[in-house]
């Protein structure tokens, strides 16, 4: 065998036991969600992103083309387990009230456990390409559509338009602390948001 065949055999040989870390991709965004959050979009390159994921060169380019499509990976991660923890609690929980009140603790532990994850998605969902984002809306809205039917079985005062107008005003309650350090322990802070959410809905 020629020093040429040899070499290309330990080629394959290293190739062969090269394994793929399953994870890499969950890093990737974890450390995007991490930079992004405390720098801002167009602060953060897509080099930076790597090197907090511990991923050297252009490795990040073979699980995400584009900064933006990193993005858009980390808020379809996020509606979409919102969308599959509504379904969940709806097709399960037959008291409307309870459903409702499930739903809110949902978006509470969002806000709260998720912090910096939530608060990139509302500084930086205007940097996606409009069809990634009109995208994203539709299913905002979807997810948003569910609280809003409950609410109008649950109260008879109320019409559809106006059912739509207080869900907005209980969410917006719960994400009012966003962007405002309270200093509270997050236990106290989850019952206070959920508290809030239950008086804005009325029930």
């Amino acid at each position: 065998m020629t020093k040429s065949a040899q070499a290309a055999g330990m080629g394959e040989r290293v190739r062969s036991t090269r394994v793929r870390d399953p994870d890499r991709k969950e890093k990737i965004l974890e450390a995007a969600a991490d930079l992004v959050a405390r720098n801002g979009y167009h602060s953060v390159s897509m080099a930076d992103i790597g090197a907090a994921a511990g991923i050297t060169g252009s490795g990040i380019y073979r699980h995400f083309e584009s900064k933006s499509a990193v993005l858009v990976a980390l808020f379809d991660r996020v509606i979409d387990g919102l969308l599959r923890d509504e379904r969940e609690i709806v097709d399960h929980v037959s008291d409307l009230r309870l459903a409702l009140h499930q739903l809110i603790e949902g978006q509470v532990e969002f806000v709260v456990g998720d912090r910096e994850l939530a608060q990139v998605y509302h500084r930086e969902i205007n940097n996606l390409p409009e069809a990634d984002r009109r995208r994203l809306r539709r299913k905002q809205r979807l997810y948003l559509e569910e609280w809003v039917h409950l609410l109008d079985e649950l109260r008879d005062d109320l019409g559809d338009t106006e059912a739509r107008y207080v869900v907005h005003a209980a969410i917006a309650a719960i994400q009012s602390t966003l962007f405002h350090d309270s200093g509270l322990p997050e236990e106290r802070l989850r019952r206070l948001l959920t508290d809030a959410a239950i008086a804005v809905l009325g029930c």
